[in-house]
């Protein structure tokens, strides 16, 4: 292996900074008994050199295990979901879950070091984007990595938890079909996300077996946030031909929809179905309670953390990409088409 690859060592970082292993094994270990100047300098280092300490040195926190679950964003409706299926399948295999948000992206040395040091045995990284370098980063600290609902299409080296998002995305607009809607509009999360571009080819895919057409102005994309619904189904409300039924790529952008449409003072159902995704406590306590695609996310939070479990104990799994199954809800904001239409 060439030296540049090699691990880094306490030695390298000691010999690095002038300073001996003993100093830089305090530094690590937090003890206030070294100067400032050395302390900056002995850490500035451990970040260039990437070190990250042997499995021998993790401490007690390594044997008794935990595993990081860790969010791009505030948590919703969505993520408490995820991290209550991961905490009560922690409980059943006596592995500690902790939640956490990514805040220090751009630092991808420290980070994952800094999660090794704190005994982490694996992380589940929920939405959102890894970079190269911090996939690098995990790879090189050999932390084991499950990616829940990854915005992007999974990569071969990235062991990922996911649902049947075409087939939710197919079912929910069949529904509204099936209601005897044919102006179905879909307004969805960020173009480019996995997730969201599923969910959009399983509405094309409904619309165009049944011969619908889409017409122009339809589908648009945004955000997975309530605001975006709100704005997203403003949009669609105001067209000159609006649509009957409106597919949203979650819940919240359906509530936000919700919203659009009594503002402008128009009822759901009887003036605009409105069909959801994920089938949060959201979907279920919303006036009215919202059709949804249910998508299992305490069981995806579950295998996620069982999955994590095998990763890190150098278990191989059957496939680096898992989808659970989607089920369609049926509640009071769908029914057929409305008179105006």
């Amino acid at each position: 292996m060439p030296a540049s690859r090699r691990r880094a060592t306490l030695a390298t970082v000691a010999a690095s900074a002038g300073v001996s292993v003993a100093t830089v094994s305090k530094v690590l270990n937090g003890r206030s008994d070294v100067a400032p100047s050395t302390r900056s300098l002995v850490q500035s280092l451990l970040e260039q050199h990437d070190y990250v300490a042997p499995p021998q040195r993790r401490g007690e926190a390594a044997a008794a295990g935990t595993i990081e679950v860790e969010f791009d964003a505030d948590l919703n409706a969505y993520s408490t979901e995820i991290v209550q299926g991961a905490v009560r399948a922690g409980a059943e295999l006596d592995v500690a879950i902790v939640v956490s948000i990514r805040t220090n992206a751009g630092r991808t040395g420290v980070w994952a070091r800094d999660l090794v040091a704190a005994g982490r045995r694996a992380l589940i990284a929920v939405t959102g984007e890894l970079t190269a370098g911090q996939l690098a980063a995990l790879s090189r600290a050999r932390l084991p990595l499950v990616v829940i609902d990854p915005l992007n299409l999974p990569q071969t080296q990235v062991t990922s938890v996911g649902s049947t998002n075409f087939a939710g995305g197919l079912a929910a607009t069949q529904h509204l079909l099936a209601l005897g809607h044919r102006r179905i509009a879909y307004l969805g999360g960020p173009a480019t996300a996995a997730c969201n571009q599923a969910r959009l080819h399983g509405y094309r895919a409904a619309m165009e077996a049944a011969g619908a057409p889409i017409p122009p102005g339809h589908v648009r994309t945004g955000r997975f946030l309530y605001q975006d619904g709100v704005a997203g189904g403003a949009a669609l409300l105001d067209l000159p031909e609006a649509p009957t039924a409106i597919f949203a790529g979650c819940d919240e952008i359906a509530l936000g929809v919700l919203e659009a449409t009594r503002a402008r003072g128009l009822r759901v159902p009887e003036d605009l179905s409105i069909v959801g995704f994920d089938d949060t406590q959201l979907a279920q306590t919303a006036s009215p309670p919202l059709t949804t695609v249910r998508q299992p996310l305490r069981e995806m939070g579950g295998v996620a953390v069982r999955t994590a479990l095998r990763l890190a104990a150098g278990e191989r799994v059957d496939s680096h990409h898992v989808e659970l199954a989607t089920e369609l809800v049926v509640r009071g904001s769908t029914t057929g088409t409305p008179a105006r239409a």
